[in-house]
């Protein structure tokens, strides 16, 4: 299970280190592919592979199906790791994301994101001032 919460710099050339602690549960390659938030998602090559699944057994008669469909399958990117424990993140996806010098890599259960530090740090006061609402919301499914 992916968790933390860590502050890293992407360099000019888009290089990323990804802590060790994330990168030994990615293994030697992982799939990059845009999300939800405008943050950037990083899966083991199973957890895509399953996602895929999921998501090919959607009616394509539906909009907002296709769609996600073409953003998920268009942006995504196999990516491996340097001797350094870098990925080269694609131009296109740093443009997404607004990835700058600053960004934070985060563990999120089942796969890592990579944020934009200004839009992390906005989003978590965010979440922090609506945790009542989000706890009450989700009561059944916390510890």
């Amino acid at each position: 299970m992916f968790m933390g919460e860590f502050s890293h710099t992407i360099d000019t050339k888009g290089r990323l280190i990804i802590p060790a602690k994330l990168r030994e549960q990615l293994g030697e390659s992982c799939i990059m592919t845009k999300s939800f938030d405008n943050c950037l998602a990083i899966y083991t090559s199973e957890m895509f592979a399953a996602k895929a699944a999921a998501l090919m057994n959607q009616p394509n008669g539906k909009a907002g199906v296709r769609g996600l469909k073409r953003q998920i399958f268009a942006n995504a990117n196999e990516l491996e790791f340097d001797r350094q424990g870098r990925i080269l993140v694609p131009a296109t996806l740093r443009e997404y994301a607004k990835l700058q010098k600053e960004v934070m890599v985060i563990g999120v259960a089942d796969h890592v994101e990579i944020w934009n530090r200004e839009h992390w740090m906005a989003y978590q006061e965010d979440m922090d001032d609506n945790m009542e609402q989000l706890s009450e919301n989700m009561e059944d499914f916390l510890l």
